[in-house]
């Protein structure tokens, strides 16, 4: 435990210790953080408790987490290790010394955080049953709801890291070719009328790879170094018409935001699910997954209009419905030889569960703009997204009095520049 007094409610527990990049009024410089409970630890301030070599290559003149992520496991594990030391009960090093803990331990509320790496790439995959079936149930009918392939493979495509921003970026509605009636066969250039949210997760690449040497199975987790919030805003009129035949393009590369805090595999590893492998069909060998790396995190979605007193819960969904896992997204994006790099950026795509208060987009929801979603007890319906609305996705995974959460992930949603 911490002798930093946490409330058993709070996403940043001892158990946490999540990774971010910040800064300060009184310092403007971009620096490694570590959030726990309501405060940011300054690891440049308490860099004299690492090893020389943890201190020079992964802490000192750092102003993204891409050297802490290209350093590895045995790296990420020391780095864990000396933090809980640090901020635990029993080492009087920063506990004791009340001027460092003034300069150290600062209020999450005096922080300015920003994106916790410098994203060379960005890939979105495809990758929960449920939201592809019920997709493709809308589209395509209950008998063709998945295509041929989707159960044999982690369905992808490549995203614009340039448009992937930090929570609490406001994301403009964008201008588009769509079709003006369900008739129509020549398309018109409007602002988007079907604009949603997607509910994700995404991970964060280790060291990486070679080029033209895969990922293989057995190396995987040591190569994602922990999970963020997402939200892959999409504009779907814009991709209905633009996605044959090569997929989603002006439709998705918009803006795609996430929290801004990293949480590690290790501090999720208490919440693993028991291994269910799949056998019908069963993965081509590379795919083949010999234990579990499905994760229980509970994760929501609310919506506040312009005209809300506060924000309200339209889906409660959780990271275990995924049917394709982190590690084979991961396996299966880098064996035609692909090369991976610190700081690339995987989506898990959008993350349904089977009911209807589980599904993780508007489009789902309103399932194809067929029913009104009742925003609580405010009155206020919604098919798709208005201007003004804001968007919250939030996250944890509930421990044993404690949790280890994601803080926010949010995005007000603007009005579509004059044409």
């Amino acid at each position: 435990m911490s002798f930093i007094d946490i409330n058993e409610e709070s996403d940043f527990s001892y158990q946490n210790l999540p990774y971010g990049i910040f800064s300060t009024e009184s310092d403007p410089s971009h620096r490694i953080g570590v959030a726990i409970g309501d405060f940011v630890l300054d690891v440049s301030a308490v860099k004299h408790l690492f090893s020389p070599e943890i201190r020079a290559t992964c802490i000192e003149g750092q102003t993204t987490l891409n050297a802490l992520m290209g350093a590895g496991r045995p790296v990420w594990t020391e780095f864990r290790k000396t933090l809980q030391k640090i901020l635990g009960k029993d080492d009087a090093s920063l506990r004791d010394n009340a001027g460092l803990r003034a300069s150290a331990l600062i209020p999450a509320t005096d922080v300015t955080m920003h994106l916790p790496a410098r994203i060379g790439d960005y890939t979105d995959f495809y990758s929960s049953r449920n939201h592809a079936t019920n997709v493709g149930t809308m589209f395509r009918g209950k008998d063709n709801a998945l295509q041929p392939n989707w159960l044999h493979l982690p369905v992808g495509y490549h995203g614009r890291s340039s448009s992937v921003v930090l929570s609490g970026t406001p994301i403009k509605r964008p201008l588009g070719q769509i079709l003006p009636s369900p008739t129509a066969t020549t398309p018109v250039f409007a602002p988007c009328k079907l604009f949603d949210f997607e509910l994700e997760m995404g991970f964060f690449v280790g060291p990486g790879n070679e080029m033209g040497e895969p990922i293989e199975m057995k190396d995987a987790a040591d190569q994602i170094f922990g999970l963020v919030l997402m939200n892959d805003w999409s504009a779907r009129d814009i991709q209905k018409w633009e996605y044959v035949p090569l997929g989603p393009f002006n439709a998705k590369n918009l803006g795609t935001t996430i929290s801004p805090w990293v949480v590690t595999m290790d501090a999720l590893a208490p919440f693993i699910l028991p291994h269910e492998p799949k056998v019908d069909p069963e993965p081509l060998p590379y795919l083949k997954e010999n234990d579990s790396y499905q994760y229980d995190i509970n994760l929501f979605v609310a919506i506040k209009g312009e005209e809300m007193s506060k924000a309200e819960t339209v889906s409660r969904s959780n990271f275990k419905y995924m049917y394709w896992s982190p590690r084979q997204q991961l396996v299966h994006h880098s064996v035609t030889g692909c090369n991976m790099q610190p700081g690339d950026l995987l989506g898990s795509g959008t993350i349904s569960g089977k009911e209807d208060n589980e599904l993780g987009c508007m489009l789902e929801l309103c399932w194809k703009g067929t029913r009104e979603v009742k925003l609580g007890e405010s009155g206020e319906i919604r098919k798709f997204l208005k201007d003004g609305d804001d968007v919250i996705i939030t996250g944890y995974a509930q421990g044993m009095g404690y949790r280890v959460g994601f803080g926010e992930c949010t995005g007000k949603v603007l009005p579509a520049n004059k044409l």
